[in-house]
């Protein structure tokens, strides 16, 4: 009976770690695809440190899952006891680096509210200067997603900077105003008629909203996808010491 629970468990630890294989691929593959992204939200990353920091941790973590399901798979199989116990402890690493991280998130997330974007955008933002890499930046996120600021054209009226350098001559930057096609290299509709404000030819949307409503389902994705993460170490980490001990 002994043995037999203990084969169970030996497929049980191998199944999971298969799984832990492909999330970390799925990891790596998704950092990678955020600091290499063309399209787009490699310039929204690029806006916050903290992101930036972020994507660097899910690309890493990403590796070492990678590697360690690898390793998972081939000590459940070869019942190598040193093998396990170098799992369980690397295991327990990543657990206890993944629930900071977690943790640290929550902290910190009101440094992605829309009143923190409003604040630094307000604050530094220079217009069509495209030597600032905080200007380009959101020029190319406003080019990009076909928005205006973070809740909209008002935006500029409070943005001292820009009002400063453009004389007050410019109601919004050029990045606002509605091309065709929605890209760097698009033909604007007409720059006169986005001044005014006129709907067809500016994006009224604020950048905030765009993103968001893109973006969150992904969110959702990624956050049910890294609990099922964590859950998984946790049993691997159960199912690692118990073969330890059954393996003679």
């Amino acid at each position: 009976m002994e043995g037999d629970c203990l084969s169970c468990m030996k497929y049980l630890m191998f199944v999971f770690n298969f799984f832990v294989f492909l999330g970390g691929a799925c990891l790596l593959g998704v950092g990678i695809w955020v600091l290499v992204d063309p399209t787009g939200f490699r310039e929204i990353v690029a806006t916050n440190p903290l992101l930036t920091t972020g994507a660097y941790i899910v690309l890493a973590m990403g590796g070492l899952l990678f590697l360690l399901g690898f390793l998972g798979c081939c000590g459940a199989v070869r019942e190598n006891r040193c093998l396990l116990l170098f799992f369980f402890l690397f295991i327990l690493i990543i657990f206890l680096v993944e629930l900071s991280a977690a943790i640290l998130a929550f902290i910190f997330r009101e440094h992605l509210t829309r009143e923190f974007f409003t604040k630094e955008l307000t604050k530094h933002y220079q217009g069509n200067n495209d030597t600032d890499v905080f200007s380009a930046t959101w020029n190319s996120v406003m080019i990009t997603f076909g928005c205006c600021g973070v809740n909209g054209p008002e935006d500029f009226k409070m943005a001292s900077v820009f009002r400063l350098l453009t004389l007050d001559s410019e109601e919004v930057p050029k990045a606002c105003c509605r091309r065709e096609p929605q890209t760097r290299d698009g033909v604007l509709l007409s720059r006169e008629e986005c001044q005014l404000g006129r709907s067809p030819f500016i994006n009224k949307q604020g950048c905030y909203t765009v993103i968001l409503n893109t973006f969150e389902t992904y969110v959702y994705l990624a956050g049910a996808f890294a609990i099922g993460v964590l859950a998984i170490e946790l049993f691997l980490m159960v199912f690692a010491m118990c073969l330890f001990r059954g393996i003679q």
